[in-house]
């Protein structure tokens, strides 16, 4: 079988449930070697990781706060220890705080902002410095919402913000390293089916997905799979590219 990514060396941010760990099995499927980022769920994180051995996978769980400098580094040096140095960047981890903007706090504002935008920023400094340091490129895909784009009226205004400061970096970063081989995209998702909100869509299915065109909320994997497609040579031409994966909740 001809795998996109046989043999690279991936790094998923966040990637002990929900989407992550889509994206880390999708791209484990694909032949990555992925390295499985958690901050808080070292079990979960784990059983990502030993999913993907049990499909004849190679993964490890790497902790890591990416507000922190040190413990971003830390988190490099542990997969390049495992697999040598990461070739796939996939910026995924973020917090999403809820509160009526007059009464959010400035440290929660502020702390939304350093783990999404923050921490996509240090991981993205730490794998384009250690690749150019080789003479080698790579390639990132961020992750962004909806939200970024389209706002929200449930008192989310600390991540709307972070996540369009996502895409901004996207762009930025994909200008400044194109001729050097890098290739920088984002990956737009809408609502998703995640164990976050299993609860609430199972007691009314319909007020969730008469929200997306489609008449559906999207699978964790159907996201995962454009992240793979980004992520591998199928996708050399593209680079500064926000893509939208949302079931057409984000068409004009």
């Amino acid at each position: 079988m001809n795998l996109a990514l046989t043999d690279k060396v991936a790094l998923v941010t966040g990637a002990a449930t929900g989407l992550g760990r889509a994206i880390a099995e999708a791209l484990a499927a694909e032949g990555a070697k992925v390295a499985v980022n958690y901050r808080t769920k070292p079990e979960a994180a784990q059983a990502v990781v030993e999913a993907i051995r049990a499909a004849g996978g190679a993964a490890v769980a790497v902790p890591a706060d990416l507000t922190r400098d040190h413990e971003v580094r830390a988190m490099f040096d542990t997969v390049e220890g495992a697999f040598g140095p990461t070739e796939v960047l996939v910026n995924n981890a973020a917090f999403c705080p809820t509160a009526p903007t007059a009464e959010l706090p400035s440290d929660t504002f502020t702390h939304t902002l350093d783990v999404n935008m923050g921490g996509t920023f240090r991981c993205c400094r730490e794998f384009i410095g250690r690749l150019q340091a080789i003479g080698r490129a790579g390639r990132i895909v961020n992750i962004s919402s909806q939200a970024a784009l389209r706002g929200s009226r449930s008192g989310k205004s600390a991540y709307d913000a972070s996540k369009a400061g996502v895409i901004g970096l996207t762009v930025s970063l994909s200008r400044e390293l194109a001729a050097k081989g890098f290739r920088v995209n984002c990956v737009v998702p809408g609502l998703m089916l995640t164990e976050m909100i299993a609860d609430a869509v199972a007691k009314d299915p319909e007020a969730f997905n008469s929200r997306v065109p489609m008449g559906r909320l999207g699978r964790t994997r159907e996201i995962a799979d454009v992240v793979v497609f980004l992520a591998s040579e199928r996708a050399s031409y593209m680079t500064g590219a926000t893509v939208d994966v949302s079931g057409g909740l984000g068409a004009h």
